[in-house]
């Protein structure tokens, strides 16, 4: 489309929206507070949509931006309603920001690789924004994975951080010793979970120190697990055995089995 084509359908969408808000009993009830569940929705839609996309196709993934975006519009037109700001504010904010953030593009500031504009926004939450603290404005409500990943950039940022990757193994093989030291004790449930976070930790760590995304990396291996699963009920039900009624040893039979055609599959 061109310019004015996207500002036209743009504003269509703003005009659909203001009308849904007074016609439709459904969403003329809702408020920020209520929709935003829907909204955290559809970024999980979004993100599945762009991880499948050679299987789904563009549209799928389309669609689910379009989805995303009504969110951003409908939440924006309630607080229109209030008279808090509206969606020129939000567009105008975000504008703002951006130009803020990139001052090797829109100022004097030079910035060559992705870690050097990483710096950068760090240094302008700071000083330009006011942000204090070394963990500034993250937010508690993140995924566990995510929520760990910010944390650990952050004091990545000041420094401190493992030099290397492998500095990182020596501390979960250090944390999977103290889980190991806590079942072999009489159960305490609280400090087996403590350790068992603090090994999570450190392997999200180790993700972040070798760029490997690890919501994604665990996603992924939630996928295979799930497909390997199931491909060895299926290569048991052919057989005339149902999985579900096998011991384990013999389940593991077939999940390896499964395993080695999953990865002759392109």
């Amino acid at each position: 489309m061109e310019r004015e084509s996207i500002v036209e359908e743009l504003g269509r969408l703003y005009e659909l929206t203001k009308r849904l808000r007074q016609e439709c009993p459904w969403d003329r009830k809702q408020t920020q507070e209520s929709i935003i569940a829907y909204t955290l929705e559809e970024v999980y839609e979004l993100a599945d949509a762009i991880e499948r996309r050679e299987v789904l196709g563009d549209a799928a993934v389309c669609g689910e931006l379009g989805d995303l975006l009504f969110q951003t519009y409908f939440l924006a037109c309630v607080a229109e309603e209030q008279g808090l700001y509206d969606l020129g504010d939000v567009a105008a904010g975000i504008h703002a920001k951006l130009v803020r953030r990139h001052p090797h593009i829109f100022g004097e500031a030079t910035a060559e690789t992705p870690e050097a504009v990483r710096k950068t926004w760090d240094v302008i939450k700071r000083e330009a924004e006011g942000r204090e603290g070394i963990f500034h404005e993250i937010p508690e409500a993140f995924p566990s994975t995510l929520l760990a990943q910010k944390l650990q950039q952050r004091a990545a940022a000041v420094g401190f951080d493992w030099e290397h990757a492998h500095e990182v193994l020596a501390k979960i093989r250090e944390e999977t010793a103290e889980v190991e030291e806590e079942l072999a004790a009489p159960r305490d449930q609280e400090r087996v979970a403590a350790e068992i976070g603090d090994l999570l930790f450190a392997v999200i760590n180790l993700a972040r120190k070798v760029r490997v995304d690890p919501e994604l990396a665990l996603r992924h291996s939630s996928l295979r697990f799930k497909e390997r699963v199931e491909q060895a009920a299926r290569v048991a039900g052919a057989e005339g055995l149902v999985f579900e009624d096998m011991d384990l040893d013999a389940q593991e039979l077939y999940y390896q089995r499964a395993k080695k055609e999953q990865r002759r599959s392109p």
